[in-house]
């Protein structure tokens, strides 16, 4: 099963299932097909409710297009704003919708989906588009994913822990004073991939990089560093911090045994 890196708000990059055409077109199919249903429904009640009032034909040629629009956007939209990213079809397959960090997608990305499925599937009426635009992205986004920022996963398989970084005590106290509003994701990133391959770097590269990411992160914090301690302790301080206000974790739970720990011997 492909996978993609999503990095999250608090910079924790965690590998998710992309979902590809086959499982894509099966959740399609079975949305389809309800979505049919209900337009057939709502197509016979407003033909019924219009015979009963003696309205013009007109009214009812209006009645069938709110039907049909109602079946093939108001569908979707709905379902995938109140469920978090999953309709009907995605629910029985075992996907969901999520935005482009990882994060539950709201009406703005569902609704920029649902209209833009007009492009996708209805242009042409054989879903050539999306299928083209799928096959040409990497994460298999077809036009109205794109538009929204979005990209469909699997919902069912089981997602690793994201390793966290284990601030040193010394320094606890004077990353909790910083204001981290200035550091961006990029950077924040970066930081995190620094510690990750730590162990894997020679002791030139490890000073050399750590050295120039302390001062990128605390130029962006407007903050010296503290004076006496490696960059992978104060690049781990920071790393910790900017983390532990994004995801606080839980009252009387130990850390998670996956957690980088930023252990070096303070210097002298």
């Amino acid at each position: 099963m492909d996978t993609a890196l999503f990095t999250t708000g608090e910079a924790v990059a965690v590998e998710l299932p992309i979902a590809r055409i086959p499982t894509r077109a099966a959740a399609f199919l079975l949305d389809l097909l309800l979505q049919t249903v209900i337009g057939t429904v709502l197509v016979l009640l407003f033909e019924a409710l219009l015979v009963w009032i003696g309205a013009d034909p007109a009214w009812r040629d209006a009645a069938v297009l709110v039907a049909m629009v109602s079946a093939l956007i108001g569908y979707p939209v709905l379902f995938e704003t109140f469920s978090r990213g999953r309709s009907v079809g995605k629910m029985a397959v075992g996907l969901r919708v999520v935005r482009a960090d990882g994060g539950p997608i709201d009406f703005r990305h569902a609704v920029t989906r649902g209209l833009a499925g007009i492009v996708d599937f209805w242009i042409l009426g054989t879903g050539l588009i999306a299928v083209v635009v799928s096959l040409c992205s990497p994460r298999a986004r077809r036009v109205g994913d794109v538009l929204a920022g979005t990209v469909v996963v699997h919902d069912r398989s089981r997602l690793p822990f994201a390793a966290l970084a284990a601030p040193p005590p010394w320094l606890a106290g004077w990353a909790r004073q910083l204001d981290l509003s200035g550091l961006s994701d990029e950077l924040a990133l970066s930081t995190r991939q620094y510690l990750l391959r730590f162990r894997t770097l020679t002791p030139e590269v490890q000073d050399r990089l750590g050295r120039m990411l302390v001062i990128a992160v605390c130029m962006s914090l407007r903050t010296p560093p503290p004076n006496g301690y490696p960059p992978l302790q104060i690049l781990g301080a920071v790393l910790a911090e900017r983390q532990r206000r994004a995801i606080p974790p839980p009252p009387f739970v130990r850390q998670h045994p996956t957690a980088v720990p930023v252990t070096a011997l303070r210097s002298a």
